[in-house]
């Protein structure tokens, strides 16, 4: 509004627009140099496939952390279920060193060391029994469940796929395609490539376009066209964001580079520890766990004639119940470490 006081017009000070000297409506439009407007939109939509690939992620993540703690609640189940089997041959050999004691063949020591035996498993059963509700815990949380709420008793672990599934080069190709993590960086990298492009783009100048009515009394009478050249004269300014933009691009391309380096040796490192415990396992149940379980019965028979002492046949008890828990937490080693695969990887296998 100009001339809101109407000086020289015998009027007074108002605001009506068709009170005043006269009235300028501005409208404008910013624009910006050829290409600005594109690369602005490039950055943008890098920023978005950025955050779509911090989203996949995080529930990557979350998928491993969630399989690892199924694994180790497996764990704990199958250990407790090993600690009854034993508990209950304990009370068997027990009733037979009675037997042998009531007829005066081996001394009471025998089934005294049979009960201690037993009550050293109930202890054994206590602390699995917390551990496993420990990880039942863990499990609901990672569900966003009740804390306390019930789980399923764990069945059979998913079976491992084959060593032709699980080879370095091939997996490392799909780490390569499918990591988020490389996802992301490669989407910070597209969004830097972007930003340097606009950066030297903003060498040139930018215009504002307007066009301005006027109004005197009640009637518009002028027209007013307005255009504006920005030329960008801080060279000091520009150059040193034109040095940022090419540091930023640089340090995202090495991101990504050290990324996929950590990627490649987690990968490594897991597909080494996966096929130690695949072995570890076959050795144990084709080997260890027969020749255990030959040891108990030859033991027992011994035993039964007077021929070894309650000690051995313990100790036969003992390695037969070693044996089949370094097979679960093989077993359990072997889940946890796909799971990391599969993390790496971003897909299961």
């Amino acid at each position: 509004m100009q001339n809101i006081t109407n000086y020289g017009n015998d009027g007074s000070f108002s605001l009506s627009p068709a009170n005043v000297g006269a009235t300028k409506y501005t409208i404008s439009q910013s624009i910006p140099f050829w290409g600005k407007r594109d690369l602005r939109q490039g950055v943008a939509q890098a920023d978005a496939v950025q955050a779509d690939r911090r989203v996949d992620a995080t529930w990557a993540e979350l998928a491993a952390k969630i399989k690892i703690a199924y694994a180790q609640y497996q764990l704990a189940a199958r250990s407790e279920e090993l600690a009854r089997e034993v508990l209950t041959l304990m009370g068997s050999l027990e009733s037979l060193a009675q037997a042998r004691y009531a007829s005066g063949l081996v001394p009471q020591q025998d089934a005294i060391r049979a009960q201690v035996e037993q009550t050293g498993m109930r202890t054994d059963l206590v602390m699995l029994d917390s551990e496993k509700r420990q990880w039942q815990v863990k499990l609901n949380s990672l569900l966003t469940r009740p804390a306390t709420a019930p789980l399923a008793e764990p069945r059979r672990a998913r079976a491992l796929p084959p060593p032709a599934r699980l080879d370095p080069e091939a997996l490392a190709d799909r780490l390569q395609s499918g990591n988020p993590l490389l996802a992301v960086e490669a989407a910070r990298i597209q969004a830097a490539e972007r930003g340097r492009e606009l950066t030297y783009r903003n060498r040139y100048p930018d215009f504002n376009l307007g066009v301005s009515p006027i109004q005197m009394g009640s009637r518009i009478n002028e027209w007013e066209l307005m255009l504006e050249v920005n030329i960008p004269l801080q060279q000091g300014s520009r150059r040193a964001q034109e040095s940022e933009a090419e540091s930023m691009l640089a340090a995202a391309r090495s991101r990504r580079e050290a990324t996929l380096l950590q990627a490649r040796a987690e990968l490594d490192e897991h597909l080494a520890a996966l096929d130690a415990a695949r072995r570890i396992d076959d050795l144990i149940g084709t080997h260890l766990l027969p020749q255990a379980s030959l040891t108990l019965q030859s033991a027992l028979a011994a035993y039964e004639n007077g021929r070894v002492d309650f000690a051995t046949l313990l100790e036969a008890q003992r390695q037969i119940r070693k044996a089949k828990q370094e097979r679960e937490k093989a077993n359990a080693e072997a889940q946890i470490r796909l799971a990391e695969i599969e993390r790496l990887v971003g897909d299961d296998l």
